[in-house]
């Protein structure tokens, strides 16, 4: 064998190795991690304005912790159903407190799947305070005003389940 073919035979040989190694990793032995929860919601499009509302409050590094968390994420449109200038409000400086209860409110440590969550009369919030759980006519219902609409979204640090009402923890 000349040097001629050795070469082509070796650049062969190294492009079906070549070959081998990237239909394993397109094979799925490669998995893509999961966003995280600030960026599960980033991607959504339907979380505006508790994304900008994490993020005047301060609490995005938190959200992108190691967790893990349950968030009850309200949607655009439940923010929406708080009187007017409400968000606003809590969107200046000097409101930040405030902002940082009501977030936390909606978030429990620990990742609470949707099967598990039917079995719970109450849930202890990051904030502090209990969040009532009642399932009425099938759906999931807290504090006795927001209705679980979607649920078990899973994220690198946690779990996310959809509410079309903002929920407001107690003396706030």
């Amino acid at each position: 064998m000349n040097l001629k073919k050795k070469n082509v035979t070796l650049l062969l040989v190294l492009i079906a190795s070549l070959i081998t190694s990237l239909a394993a990793v397109a094979g799925g032995s490669y998995k893509k991690a999961k966003k995280d929860i600030v960026d599960t919601a980033v991607s959504a499009g339907s979380f505006n304005t508790l994304v900008a509302a994490v993020k005047a409050a301060g609490l995005v590094d938190t959200l992108k912790g190691e967790g893990p968390f349950t968030v009850f994420a309200p949607t655009d449109e439940a923010f929406a159903k708080l009187p007017a200038g409400t968000i606003e409000s809590l969107l200046k400086p000097e409101n930040k407190a405030q902002l940082q209860a009501i977030l936390t409110y909606h978030v429990v440590s620990g990742k609470v799947k949707a099967k598990d969550v039917v079995g719970l009369k109450s849930a202890s919030s990051v904030q502090g305070s209990d969040i009532a759980i009642n399932v009425d006519n099938g759906s999931v219902v807290l504090n006795g005003n927001s209705t679980v609409v979607k649920t078990d979204i899973g994220t690198s640090n946690g779990v996310i389940h959809v509410i079309d009402t903002v929920i407001l923890p107690p003396n706030s």
